[in-house]
This record gives C-alpha cells, structure tokens and sequence, in this order.
C-alpha cells in the first residue's frame, strides 16, 4: 500500500510527529510505501519523491514576510496547491493527516480530495472544536467549552490563545471560516485516541457522526517492560510543567503530604512552581531508559490535569510497568484507570481530593499490592505499534475497498 503522511512538522518535535514518524517507519519494515508531506525545514528526517514542502514558517522572524502569515495560517493556498503535486507524482493509496494547523491548514484537505483520494485525519488536540486546541482557560485555571456550547467570540473575550488578543482574534476568525466551509465534513475517517475526544466531536457536529474511530495510544512495549523488584518510595509525575497540567495542584498536595517524597520528570514554563518546596525532587526531562526506570521504580505515577487529556503516554507506560496511576476523572484519563482496581480516579479535584486518593492507595499494604497486581495484567491489553498498525491497516483497506469516497 502506498501511504502519504501528512504533518506540519516532518521531524521529531512533539506528540504527533513521534506518532507519524513511528508509524512511517513501522509501516515501511512491514513492506508499504510511504512518503511525506509538510514544511520544509533543514531538520526534517522525511521526505517526498517530487521534494515539494511548503515555505519555512519562522514566527519569531522579522522580515517582511511575518505580516503575511496571519493570512497564510487560516488558508495556505501554496500547501493546497504542493500537495496536489505530491499526490500526482506519488499517487496514494490513501493520505493520513495529523497536525496540519498554521503551517499547513485544512485547505490541504480540497487538494487531496481533489484526486478523490481517501483521506484519514489523527485528531490529537482539540483543535477542531476549540481555537486554543486544549478546552482550557488559562486566566480563570479551568476547562471551558464555551466555543463549543456558544460562539467563537469567547476566545477573543477571554485572549485564549496564550493570553494574546491579536492571537486570540486570529484564532476566533480561523475557527469561524472553517465551521462556515466545513472542510472537515470532506474526511473520510477520523481516529481519536479516546472515546471522550470521539464523542465531543460527534455532540459538536452531526457530519463526525459514523465517522470516527477509537484506538488509543500506542507504546514502545520492549522499552517499557522493565520492572524493579522493590518499590521506592517516592511519587512520580511525567509531563510537561504548566498550569493545565495540574501543577499547582502537585505543589499544594506535596505540602499537604511532607512525609511523601514527590519526583517531577519534565520541563516546562511553570516549573517555578514546584521549586523550594522540601519534598518535591526536581528530576529534569528524562527520556529513554532513564524515563523508563524513573517510572518503574516509582510507588505510583500522579497525574493531575486540570485540562482534559486525550490519551496520556505516560499512563499507559507506567501501567506496562506495573506501576499504579491516581488521574483526575475526566476526559480521557478514565477510560486509561479503572477505579479501585488498576489505581486511582480523582473526583475532587483539589490538593484535598487528590491526597486522600494517595493516602487509599498506599496505607492499606494489601490493597496496594492487589493493585499492583491487576495493573501486571491489564499490560498486555496495551497497544504496541505491530498491534497498533495492524488496526490501522485494516482501517485503510475497507476505505480504500469500500470505493465510498467523500469528495
């Protein structure tokens, strides 16, 4: 099968490159061809075979050409036109989109169905239902649907998109123009990394409706296998620090809990926060092995997310190593935990809240291990890539057999 990949970024950056660029890799071991398309930049890993990429975006650039880009990031009529050209000199199979906002656009999505191809999209964000992507509001610290429920004008109202009232109007404008073309109704299949994210998207818009496919993340299974003997004590957090990450709430229960040692694996804009306080270790950004034996010689992973997370990879290895997980109970997190029995789902969401969920798991010697034990046996119902890709696989025959093309 001949498969393009599409991605704004085509080199390792964050989540949806690694996802894109694991899946091309995987695919082409296993015999499919498959080629890139996305913007150029001197560090990107992938390519196509015409060599057509959209012009470098630099957003902190002081040329002339910076006051054209917020025309070029709400419809890129050169990524439209490129991608037609890749698709005519490599002829896919199928076309799966990932993160094409700003540098790409959805205009692509008229170039791609143009040649009647069908078109799968990975939604990793929020991005189509809400212009800061996150259901988040950083002002008030909470998560807010009002875009969804009303009008886009509360992203300007409340400069949503990182706290800038020209962004935030940028945003509101991009979202408008594209609930009014609704290129999205084009796509064939969308695959959603959690039921939470599916059903917000089919309660938004009937034509999402038939459309959409769970599968959840997938790890890498031989890196997160290992597991330590004994159980240390201290309480680990993976991720990004920020304030809809929960940060704040990690800081608070830590002083809440001093008799806890609390190890921080990240970076991030706020990790002010969790500095000087006695019992919060700060561990840097871990990756690798490294990340793999923080997490496994932990007592339990913490993850406290005041935003809704889609489908966190730091849960789903920390289960792979059989280490228990306290998450909030809400978006996708829960569909990750089973309550009582594979750890922890927070229902108060306060350092309160979050420290009697600590103190449940981990006073009671013979309910922990009896956790420990069901998180050993849910390992093998997590994905790796060959299980992940086997899905995704069949997902792409039956649109390319089935011939019912959107156009």
């Amino acid at each position: 099968m001949k498969i393009l990949m599409v991605n704004k970024f085509l080199y390792p950056r964050g989540g949806s490159e690694s996802y894109m660029l694991s899946l091309g890799k995987y695919l082409e071991e296993k015999g499919h061809t498959v080629e890139y398309f996305g913007m150029y930049d001197k560090a990107n890993t992938v390519r196509n075979s015409a060599e057509l990429y959209t012009t470098n975006m630099d957003f902190h650039s002081k040329g002339l050409s910076r006051f054209f880009y917020p025309f070029k990031i709400i419809y890129s009529i050169e990524a439209r036109r490129k991608i037609t050209k890749v698709i005519d000199n490599f002829k896919p199979d199928i076309v799966h989109m990932n993160n094409i906002n700003f540098q790409l656009t959805p205009s692509i999505i008229y170039g791609v169905k143009s040649r009647k191809i069908p078109l799968v999209q990975t939604v990793h964000d929020y991005q189509m239902l809400c212009p800061n992507h996150l259901f988040y509001n950083f002002e008030k610290n909470e998560t807010c649907e009002k875009c969804v429920q009303g009008s886009y004008i509360n992203c300007v109202k409340n400069n949503c998109i990182h706290g800038s009232k020209i962004k935030s109007i940028i945003g509101a404008i991009e979202a408008i123009f594209y609930s009014v073309l609704k290129p999205y109704k084009k796509v064939d299949m969308f695959i959603c990394p959690s039921n939470f994210l599916s059903d917000k998207l089919t309660l938004a818009k009937k034509f999402y409706k038939g459309k959409t496919v769970t599968l959840h993340n997938f790890i890498n299974k031989e890196q997160f296998k290992k597991e330590e003997s004994s159980v240390k004590p201290y309480i680990a957090y993976v991720g990004r620090l920020s304030k809809e990450k929960g940060v704040e709430l990690i800081r608070k229960t830590a002083e809440l809990l001093p008799q806890y040692t609390f190890c921080i694996a990240g970076s991030g804009p706020d990790e002010e926060i969790l500095k000087n306080v006695p019992n919060i270790k700060m561990m840097g950004f871990l990756k690798g092995d490294e990340l793999c034996e923080f997490i496994a010689s932990s007592e339990m992973l913490l993850l406290p997310s005041v935003c809704y997370e889609n489908c966190p990879l730091s849960i789903l290895e920390a289960q792979s190593l059989g280490v228990p997980v306290v998450t909030m109970n809400y978006g996708g997190m829960r569909e990750l935990v089973e309550d009582g029995v594979t750890g922890s789902l927070v229902t108060d969401i306060s350092p309160e809240g979050i420290k009697e969920k600590i103190l449940e798991l981990t006073e009671n010697e013979e309910y922990y291990k009896s956790i420990k034990e069901n998180v050993k046996q849910k390992r093998d119902t997590i994905s790796g890539i060959d299980t992940y890709c086997e899905k995704l696989i069949s997902l792409y025959e039956g649109l390319v057999l089935s011939g019912n093309i959107r156009r």
